[in-house]
């Protein structure tokens, strides 16, 4: 597949997510992520708020399910989800609810594998039970207690590993993101509001600076910088 650019929306209303939203799909962004904070604040409205503000886009539902797979899913995808996120550490029966959801709503399934023993065993895993992405995952928390922490840790064994898309996420520089594909990784994603060098791009102070921060990574994934 060819180079996907994401924004993840790790904003806690509807109004900073739509209004972030916008920005990055008018520097061309193809996906839109309802990102945890966004669904915990807001709920599964805030989905079904982007679906009808972006009719077009897909848009992932990042809810991180680990139990109750059918139903969540079921729910994420009547909500205007297109993509729903299972953890790799849940219970393989978790996963393929999920799966089997997915298949009837016609949406597909991120399986991320953060917190996992064996990054390796759990991707091959989920694409065993039927999983359509891989998910690459150094969570806030671990990088926290140790910096050194990063998807580069395990990318290349997981791409190696297993035939489907891969996505890596966490505390990764846009330069980084930038080169994923180039690493096998053709879903690039970056969370919203945008950190860089301590600094919080967010839409109501930053518009234009984050927009042609933002379309400069889409051009740059996509292979049209000049």
């Amino acid at each position: 597949m060819g180079p996907i650019v994401q924004i993840s929306l790790d904003v806690t209303t509807i109004d900073e997510a739509i209004e972030m939203a916008q920005i990055a799909v008018d520097a061309g962004v193809d996906w839109i992520e309802a990102g945890t904070p966004l669904i915990l604040g807001e709920g599964l409205h805030a989905v079904a708020a982007l679906r009808k503000a972006y009719p077009n886009h897909p848009i992932v539902a990042d809810l991180k399910t680990m139990d109750g797979g059918y139903l969540e899913a079921e729910m994420m995808a009547k909500a205007g989800a297109t993509h729903v996120v299972v953890m790799g550490v849940a219970c393989p029966a978790t996963i393929r609810a999920v799966v089997k959801a997915a298949r009837k709503y016609g949406i597909k399934v991120m399986g991320d594998i953060l917190g996992s023993a064996d990054p390796v065993l759990c991707a091959k895993l989920l694409e065993e039970n039927g999983v359509d992405y891989v998910i690459v995952h150094t969570g806030f928390d671990e990088r926290g207690e140790d910096p050194s922490k990063t998807p580069f840790d395990d990318l290349q064994r997981v791409v190696e590993a297993v035939s489907i898309p891969v996505q890596a996420v966490g505390g990764l520089s846009l330069e980084q993101a930038a080169m994923m594909p180039q690493y096998g990784a053709p879903l690039v994603v970056v969370g919203a509001p945008l950190v860089i060098d301590n600094k919080a791009f967010r839409p109501s102070t930053d518009a234009d600076e984050l927009r042609t921060i933002l379309k400069h990574l889409v051009d740059k994934v996509k292979g049209r910088e000049g």
